[in-house]
């Protein structure tokens, strides 16, 4: 025992001098400072127009029928051979069905594509066109795609071919085969019109998308507050008409934002607010807000490991408003619109928000935080306060994947959507029937509302018994936005991201919002 205990006192001597010799470095670097890629995304299928139909192309043919639409480039043997595949398949014509068939005439493949939808809602040519090609991605041939009617159905099928063909493969190094790059024609009558209706709207409602679908994809050491940033000033760059605010966290504290710097004290990488106006208009504003958490830990409420990867695309409302104002800039809509990202990585770090803190707003309206995991909707809390009091916009909505519970009631189909008035609710589902990105309205009752104040501050974040998830959180936003105002909030957390693909959007990010909003922008104008 005693030489155990001089053991231990000579070692105990030692500990002192080790400490002194050995230097401890600081980190310089956030993340490893080593990026996962250098490259983009691979080459995407270019798009054009024409009216004659190129001979030795693979023919995609969109239909709404049983019936073949008149096609030039078919000879009478390939027509005949082609209908009688058809009759044989018992191919209706209806959205969904396709049919690859290959030996006839000339061509390496002729495919014939659905595009009639049930109950009567006539054709869907970007539908139609963005199954086509994502059933084509390995196809090595020149495209070329007929049998939309008229430009405007052309320049629709253009928007399915850009949105359906996107790829995120940037990260993918060991493969094989990229996806084909061959350009796409699309053919028909009325070329021209159809080539500047798809230069004047549909181009850029498509770059929107895929910006979107870009950060919603890019892992969170790549993309946090700042990045998001520079990426978003990048795009907008060069656009007349625009002009950008960016709030760091110095600027935030100086305006009492303490519930989106709050979120973000945690994480090492700072918080922002960016807002970028665009007028193409005279008057008042539209405002557009959006969550921008570029990753959610939970904090110091941490989620368990399952699925948190996909806490990367927690940024997906603030990637939207960014989005569709993008598309707008760029198409010279003739709106006048405002959109703000906030911004933070949600993270528990030593610094971290806990449970129990209490926080001051850009309004001065306080909140109890009972949750950290409860995060987006106190980002939302300074930027629709600041929006609303710098921009004066004519209405204002806010979108956000914000909860689970809007996912468990409403599935991957549709966007809760909650507004005070009828009125407001009307414009949002109208512009989602136009652009297919369908709402589902939600209440918003009166009892809802008691149940998120607080005890010792003005509201809490979470820890809501009295009322559904969704409806709470729709709540707890539409409490620091004047009842005067005309607001809408949209909780995306059931369709930001696709398990599966569908027509117009792979599997992976969907970009879900910037068409809605582009749609609604355009619509919506003030009183």
């Amino acid at each position: 025992m005693t030489k155990m205990k001089t053991h231990g006192l000579a070692l105990f001597a030692v500990l002192p001098l080790l400490a002194m010799t050995v230097p401890v470095q600081a980190q310089s670097v956030i993340g490893s400072g080593v990026p996962a890629s250098t490259t983009g995304n691979s080459q995407e299928r270019p798009i054009g127009f024409t009216e004659q139909i190129p001979a030795t192309t693979a023919l995609v043919i969109l239909t709404r029928s049983a019936e073949l639409p008149d096609v030039a480039g078919l000879s009478e043997a390939e027509r005949n051979a082609v209908e009688a595949a058809l009759a044989a398949e018992g191919f209706k014509g209806n959205q969904g069905q396709s049919l690859k068939l290959r030996g006839i005439g000339e061509r390496p493949l002729i495919m014939i594509v659905g595009a009639d939808q049930p109950d009567e809602r006539g054709p869907d040519w970007r539908g139609a066109a963005g199954s086509a090609v994502q059933k084509l991605m390995k196809e090595e041939a020149e495209l070329t795609v007929v049998g939309a009617p008229d430009p405007a159905a052309m320049a629709d099928a253009a928007l399915g071919l850009a949105l359906g063909q996107y790829r995120f493969d940037r990260y993918q190094y060991d493969v094989e085969k990229r996806p084909a790059s061959q350009k796409v024609t699309i053919a028909g009558n009325g070329a021209s019109e159809a080539q500047t209706l798809w230069n004047g709207r549909n181009r850029n409602l498509a770059e929107g998308v895929r910006f979107v679908r870009d950060l919603q994809s890019e892992p969170a050491n790549a993309l946090y507050p700042q990045s998001f940033v520079e990426r978003t000033r990048a795009a907008f760059a060069g656009i007349s008409n625009v002009s950008i605010e960016i709030l760091d966290e110095e600027a935030m504290r100086k305006l009492n934002m303490g519930a989106i710097v709050g979120v973000g004290q945690g994480s090492p990488r700072g918080s922002r607010m960016m807002i970028v106006s665009y007028r193409g208009a005279s008057g008042p504003p539209l405002a557009l807000a959006g969550k921008g958490i570029t990753f959610d830990t939970g904090g110091i409420s941490l989620k368990s490991n399952t699925g948190m990867w996909a806490m990367k695309a927690d940024m997906s409302g603030a990637a939207a408003v960014m989005g569709a104002t993008l598309s707008l800039a760029k198409s010279r809509a003739p709106v006048n619109v405002v959109a703000v990202a906030a911004l933070a990585e949600n993270m528990p770090g030593a610094n971290a928000q806990r449970p129990g803190d209490v926080v001051r707003t850009y309004g001065g309206k306080t909140v109890e935080i009972l949750s950290t995991d409860a995060e987006g909707r106190l980002v939302l809390a300074d930027a629709v306060q600041y929006v609303a009091d710098r921009y004066k916009p004519f209405a204002l909505v806010d979108i956000a994947t914000l909860t689970g519970s809007v996912g468990r009631a409403l599935g991957d189909q549709y966007a809760g959507l909650f507004a005070r008035e009828d009125s407001v609710a009307d414009q949002l589902m109208n512009a989602g029937e136009k652009s297919g990105e369908h709402l589902w309205r939600l209440p918003l009752h009166p009892a809802y509302a008691k149940a998120v104040r607080s005890d010792i501050a003005d509201v809490k974040n979470s820890g809501v018994t009295d009322a559904p998830g969704a409806s709470a959180g729709a709540h707890f936003i539409g409490y620091f936005i004047d009842e005067s105002l005309p607001w809408a909030h949209l909780d995306i957390a059931g369709v930001d991201w696709y398990s599966s693909a569908r027509p117009l959007t792979p599997k992976g990010a969907s970009g879900f919002g910037v068409r809605l909003l582009d749609q609604l922008a355009r619509d919506w104008k003030p009183e």
